[in-house]
């Protein structure tokens, strides 16, 4: 993938995808206009990058979702995504840079409007809406009590998707490793992240010495590196989310959750010398809440989510 000679545009998003031909149109098509909102002025490409997959995405049907969208393969296989990051944002030119990891991640309809609000604001920020997962519960363990792709695909279509992508919060529960404690509450992994390119390439981008399936801890390692980083501002879109879908993920979708996170853990106290600790960093909030995105605002007295 060669670097594009061309002025880049505004931003440019990376999307990682491995064996989601089911998810990813959803994710492409939620990132794409009209379904976005308020991005009449934004410049922005969407790069899927397939990390070696046996099926390569339908390339065809993606830029029927979203016109101008790349589609391109990594070079060399890794059951990291971490590679596969830093060759798609080294092909691309916008000056800020999206990366949703993973290609299972849809958005709500104002994401990127408020993430380049955010950026305009402040060029150190990194950007971030929360993470949730499809279904009544965290998928590891509603998997376990039978939810599966035909169970959320008839939970979509019980709110009307994509008619109204706010809806999303009615049928998903938040991500209790990326936000335990809720709004108002420490953050400890973004998975739909924005931030200046030169920051990206400061920090060194994605570490590929994280080779676990699905990259480990690759992410809460960026994260922690991001927030590390002189001057950063961790800017919350509020309001705002990115809802995981059911497929066969190394992590939210493990048979033994425990023994995957433990072994995660181990690579990541491998590489950096030390264990891992959550980040505590008071967030800036920036956005609005919608009715359905508010039924969440309440945290329970142990941190558990209540309506």
């Amino acid at each position: 993938m060669r670097r594009r000679k061309r002025e880049g545009p505004e931003l440019s998003l990376v999307v990682v995808c491995y064996e989601m031909a089911r998810e990813i149109p959803r994710t492409v098509q939620s990132l794409a206009r009209p379904y976005q909102r308020g991005v009449e002025s934004l410049d922005y490409e969407i790069i899927v990058v397939d990390n070696g997959s046996e099926t390569f995405p339908d390339v065809a049907a993606l830029q029927a979702l979203a016109p101008g969208l790349t589609v391109v393969r990594a070079e060399g296989s890794s059951a990291s995504p971490a590679r596969a990051i830093n060759q798609a944002v080294a092909a691309t030119r916008g000056r800020f840079v999206g990366i949703v990891l993973d290609g299972a991640r849809m958005v709500s309809p104002g994401v990127l409007a408020l993430a380049r609000s955010a950026l305009a604001m402040d060029r150190n920020a990194l950007a971030t809406p929360m993470a949730w997962h499809l279904g009544p519960d965290a998928q590891a363990r509603s998997r376990l009590a039978g939810y599966d792709a035909a169970e959320e695909d008839r939970l979509l279509n019980s709110i009307d998707w994509p008619v109204d992508g706010y809806r999303l919060f009615e049928i998903a529960t938040p991500a209790p490793g990326a936000n335990p404690r809720g709004f108002g509450g420490p953050m400890n992994e973004s998975c739909c992240t924005f931030l200046s390119r030169d920051r990206f390439e400061a920090l060194g981008g994605y570490d590929e010495s994280f080779t676990s399936p699905g990259g480990g801890y690759v992410n809460l390692d960026f994260f922690i590196r991001s927030l590390e980083a002189p001057d950063t501002s961790l800017v919350v879109l509020l309001g705002e989310g990115s809802f995981h879908q059911v497929h066969g993920g190394a992590a939210s979708n493990a048979s033994d959750p425990i023994g995957t996170d433990r072994a995660f853990a181990a690579e990541y106290e491998r590489i950096r010398g030390r264990p891992y600790i959550h980040p505590e960093v008071d967030p800036i909030y920036l956005g609005r809440m919608s009715q359905t995105a508010a039924r969440w605002i309440a945290v329970g007295s142990e941190g558990t989510w209540t309506i």
